[in-house]
Parts: C-alpha cells; structure tokens; sequence
C-alpha cells in the first residue's frame, strides 16, 4: 500500500490549494457581484485581461481559507511551517488559476468555458511554483500522483457543485 501511503501524503500536503481553488465558487454564492480583479479592463488583444469571474473577493476568501486550512493542518500535525508552506500554496493556486483565466481569455475562451488540463492544472501547478518558492521539498512522487489525482478530483467536485446550484456548467 505504498502507493496509498504517497497518494494520501501528497493530498494532504495540496490540501490548501485544493480548499484555496474551490472557496471562490461558494463565496461568489455568498457575495454576490464581487469587484472584478481585472476592473473591466482589455488586454491589448481588446479582450478581457481576465473577466469578471475573478474577483477581489474571491481571490481573498480563496488564499484566507486555504491558509486557515494550514492552519488546522499545523494544529493537527504539531508542525508550525505547515502553516508557511499552507499560504504559499494557497496564494500560488489563486495565483495559478489567474494565469489560466489570462489564457482562457488570450484563446478567446468565454467564462465557464472548457479548457481541458488547463482548467484542472493551471491551479496545482501555481501552488507547487509558490511553495518551491518558499523553499518547499516536494517528492516526485507526489507531482505524479497529484497531476492523475487532481484532474479526477476537479471534474467530481464541479460537478457535485453543479448538481447543488453552486455552478452553472458541470466541468
């Protein structure tokens, strides 16, 4: 069961990012019309640099929830850097999802649109860019089994927020 062993390290260690990722779908059901991060504003392709599904609030709510996350992770683990590493990752996966949303909208992709991989990956790959960053040992092992497990993991969860209304496309 080592595999097992890998895959339940690796997940606990996104954790964070995972949390970071799905908190802007619930608080956009929370506060309705956030301020978009972009203000309304063209690239110079004349499209949106990013559109108004990213928003200030989410993007807040998103990196905050992901870090109290670490914070629980710290309490459970005695591990205080699990807090450190919890914010980068969840300022990373914010971070990595407005770069997907940036190429989304340089493909002419409109919000909610399919974007296979990029959709599912642009997040993980933030979050783990960021806690390199920081100075975070992250296994091979763990890269492998989180980019199979995380696009498995993204299509299940959009779609049980689609089926509870949080979402209006089920990817």
């Amino acid at each position: 069961m080592n595999i097992l062993r890998i895959a339940l390290e690796a997940v606990w260690f996104i954790l964070p990012a995972y949390i970071a990722n799905g908190t802007p779908v619930v608080i956009s059901h929370i506060i309705k019309g956030g301020i978009p991060i972009d203000r309304g504003k063209n690239f110079l392709d004349g499209r949106r640099i990013l559109g108004n599904g990213k928003t200030i609030e989410g993007f807040m709510a998103g990196t905050l929830v992901g870090t109290f996350t670490a914070f629980l992770q710290a309490i459970i683990a005695n591990n205080s850097s699990i807090l450190f590493f919890g914010f980068l990752l969840s300022l990373g996966a914010m971070v990595g999802d407005l770069i997907g949303s940036f190429i989304k909208r340089r493909l002419g992709l409109a919000r909610g649109a399919p974007a296979p991989l990029l959709d599912q990956l642009d997040f993980l790959l933030g979050a783990v860019f960021f806690a390199w960053l920081g100075g975070a040992y992250i296994p091979h092992s763990y890269m492998v089994v989180l980019i199979i497990l995380t696009p498995i993991l993204h299509f299940t969860t959009n779609y049980i927020a689609y089926r509870l209304k949080l979402k209006s496309v089920p990817w």
